[in-house]
């Protein structure tokens, strides 16, 4: 059974993970499909921009699966963690846009699968927590520092050392997510971003993900270094003529990846 309903809309693919019954959380299949669908995007030169998003309107992901956690060897739950930072670091290092669309509570890996998106929306009825501290853990997909880089350590070490859950709205302000949707159209939201990003030239959306993650924490110096290399490449590609030609012509460019 699939763990996951692929929809491609021309450079856009949304990712629904259809889990409903068990509110959409990570399982040892789901997970090794999701590892699968990246390998596919990895070599996909025409996907531009990816929409995460879960089945139903009560999670986008409840974290794992508690109940098949219960039968796990430690062997497995080794493997399973692995897994798990393996997958969320390839959408970190996707050449495409990761939009993470929250239908409803993101919490623990389903919270981490999030901070590994690029770009997050909610629902107003979405609540976003890391509640692994109260399960005699701590978050290990990433959480504690994907959240602090985020939104800073004293929000990050808030919601992490109480385990509780943030609204919607204080997910907004502490700039947690960028953008906020009624229930019934936050997928329409959503895939009006994903459009948006995808109309833009391929290799500039690489590069600029890579400026902006890659020396967010170099000093100042090496990251204007390593920004000015990956803006030199894109001036090397047709697509930064056809944006010329484009502007001239006074009509949309037309992208290829080239």
């Amino acid at each position: 059974m699939a763990e996951f309903r692929i929809d491609r809309r021309d450079h856009v693919e949304i990712w629904t993970i259809d889990g409903e019954a068990r509110r959409n959380s990570i399982s040892m299949a789901m997970l090794a499909e999701l590892e699968r669908l990246l390998a596919r995007a990895a070599t996909d030169r025409a996907l531009r921009c990816v929409v995460v998003i879960g089945a139903g309107d009560r999670a986008f992901c409840a974290g794992a699966d508690l109940k098949e956690r219960a039968g796990m060897s430690a062997e497995d739950v080794h493997r399973f963690h692995g897994g798990l930072r393996r997958a969320l670091r390839a959408i970190e290092e996707a050449p495409q846009v990761f939009v993470a669309a929250l239908n409803g509570a993101a919490l623990g890996g389903g919270l981490e699968l999030a901070l590994a998106c690029d770009l997050r929306v909610a629902s107003d009825a979405a609540q976003l927590g890391l509640p692994e501290v109260a399960l005699g853990i701590i978050p290990g997909g990433g959480g504690t520092q994907r959240l602090a880089r985020l939104v800073g350590v004293a929000r990050a070490k808030d919601l992490v050392l109480t385990a509780r859950r943030a609204s919607a709205a204080e997910a907004l302000a502490m700039g947690l997510v960028s953008q906020l949707a009624p229930p019934p159209r936050l997928a329409e939201v959503a895939l009006a971003l994903a459009e948006r990003v995808a109309r833009n030239a391929p290799v500039s959306l690489r590069q600029a993900k890579r400026a902006i993650d890659g020396g967010f924490h170099l000093p100042l110096e090496e990251a204007l270094e390593l920004e000015n290399r990956l803006y030199q490449d894109c001036l090397r590609t047709r697509d930064r003529l056809e944006a010329l030609a484009a502007f001239a012509g006074k009509r949309p460019p037309v992208f290829t990846g080239d």
